[in-house]
């Protein structure tokens, strides 16, 4: 017996050798690098490439891409105000998606953790870089920066989860999700409501002196919101993360190094920043000749800008009967918004000297209350059909109807009309 495990060692031994041979002396240029090494450096080298190709010209939006170039140079030349906002305006969506897209794949080769913090502060990044451009133009925009915010929030609750939910609906009869994450995700933004609620409650006290405690009790809530912010994206990755789920998990994933997704990040970060210049210095000229209402604008259009590309993705796959990943980007985009977004913009206030609170117009707080009130109602049983998104869409079309006509910088319509001719 113990003569034929030898023999079976000789013989492993004798098939292992030309294996050992051929790694320890097919080298390259005499730098040691050996196939296998090589091997692995072309696949990485496709793997970016063919990252790089999916991220490009998998989603049609990207066609808007060929408007970059134009917009940048309308920005450069000084084109009519009109020109460089539509223009910047349509080259941020295709940008905003790539930059979606790079965040999420540069988060998959570093690890959970690190991950989920570049998702959190990139993710958004459009949203952000908006903002920042704004408040640089001190305190008459920071209702346009509070309407771009409760905006992307309601984009998400009203327009995209009902675009999902009937756009899902008609094809399949019932739909279902993992609703522990959902329900969770709402109360979160729940807790961001009560923040918004906070300095206008504190408004109506005897003892209130006036927009400086107002300011205060912003920074405060804004670092409490960031903290738990943190602490969610721990119960997300670390403790719970079987609340987040997804059926579909098993899918195949594109893959992109590190390096390739820092310098796609980068460049699409620099664009992104440009072409936010360009539609913050010619906003002011869009309303006074077109009569757009500024709190439309805020509300409605800025976040279709930073949220065009995954608002398509979360439709998709919703139409795939993946509700979990719509319902993650749907929810979880919100809940970013709400807790992380929201203070970061009050914090830079902050640090620029402008008096950025979270002091919302009682319009915008109430719609926001109601809407979180009525998609958690929505969520919490777990299922979905084509009348909950169709209700959705309503919602967010009373929504779009009262932001057009409210604002008083808003022009009459007959003048409204004429501006365009």
């Amino acid at each position: 017996e113990h003569r034929s495990h030898r023999r079976l060692e000789l013989q492993a031994r004798d098939d292992m050798a030309p294996l050992q041979k051929d790694a320890r002396f097919n080298d390259k240029n005499g730098t040691g690098e050996t196939d296998a090494e090589d091997g692995k450096a072309q696949g990485e080298g496709g793997g970016n490439l063919t990252a790089c190709r999916s991220i490009i010209f998998e989603n049609p939006v990207n066609l808007l891409l060929l408007v970059v170039p134009v917009a940048m140079y309308a920005t450069f030349a000084k084109w009519s105000e009109s020109a460089i906002f539509g223009l910047n305006f349509v080259a941020i969506l295709p940008l905003a998606g790539i930059l979606g897209a790079v965040t999420e794949l540069l988060a998959q080769s570093v690890g959970d953790t690190l991950g989920g913090l570049l998702n959190a502060t990139f993710g958004n990044a459009v949203e952000m870089i908006l903002a920042v451009f704004y408040l640089r133009k001190g305190p008459s925009q920071i209702d346009v920066v509070q309407g771009s915010l409760l905006g992307s929030i309601l984009s998400n609750l009203l327009l995209v989860l009902g675009m999902c939910f009937m756009c899902g609906g008609a094809k399949f009869h019932v739909q279902t999700y993992n609703a522990n994450g959902a329900r969770l995700q709402a109360a979160l933004l729940l807790l961001s409501v009560l923040a918004l609620v906070m300095p206008s409650l504190a408004s109506m006290t005897t003892r209130h002196h006036g927009p400086e405690t107002d300011l205060w009790i912003s920074r405060g809530a804004a670092i409490i919101l960031g903290i738990i912010y943190i602490m969610y994206l721990y119960f997300q990755l670390g403790t719970h993360p079987e609340a987040f789920v997804s059926e579909h998990a098993d899918e195949e994933e594109v893959t992109m190094g590190p390096k390739c997704a820092i310098f796609l990040l980068v460049i699409v970060t620099l664009l992104v920043a440009y072409c936010s210049d360009g539609l913050v210095d010619s906003m002011e000229g869009m309303i006074e000749r077109c009569g757009i209402s500024r709190s439309f604008i805020g509300v409605i259009l800025l976040p279709i800008v930073g949220n065009a590309a995954e608002h398509a993705t979360a439709v998709t796959v919703a139409m795939k009967d993946k509700m979990d990943l719509s319902l993650g980007v749907a929810l979880g985009s919100s809940a970013q918004i709400a807790l992380f977004v929201v203070p970061f913009t009050v914090l830079v206030g902050w640090a620029m000297d402008v008096p950025m609170s979270l002091k919302f117009q009682p319009v915008k707080t109430g719609i926001m209350l109601l809407t979180v009130l009525i998609v958690g109602n929505a969520i919490s049983d777990g299922e979905s059909n084509w009348l909950e998104g169709a209700m959705l869409l309503a919602a967010y079309f009373l929504v779009g109807v009262t932001f057009w006509f409210i604002d008083d910088a808003k022009r009459p319509p007959q003048q409204h009309a004429s501006s365009w001719g």
